[in-house]
């Protein structure tokens, strides 16, 4: 299935780039990279050199789909892990 707008909050976002658009950590508001690894609650992001460990909780991530168009995500509405989203739009 193709990411979308509609349906990225059940994907992996691993290969995404993302920009970290608010968090309540103030230091990682302005991160920008590329998504390299994720768990139930964290995106890791290769952004200058090095792999910034983001909480999903109290963000706002904005990702850049493959065809160039941007997503802005509530970093709530992505906790958990990738399969486990997919389960919740099978009603599983």
């Amino acid at each position: 299935m193709r990411r979308t707008p509609k349906n990225l909050v059940f994907h992996e976002f691993v290969g995404l780039e993302v920009f970290v658009s608010s968090h309540t950590s103030s230091s990682l508001v302005g991160v920008r990279g590329l998504v390299v690894g994720e768990s139930k609650n964290i995106l890791e992001v290769l952004s200058g050199g090095r792999v910034v460990k983001i909480p999903k909780i109290s963000g706002l991530f904005t990702f850049k789909l493959d065809d160039g168009t941007s997503v802005t995500v509530c970093g709530d509405a992505i906790v958990g892990r990738p399969e486990d989203r997919m389960k919740r739009i099978a009603g599983g």
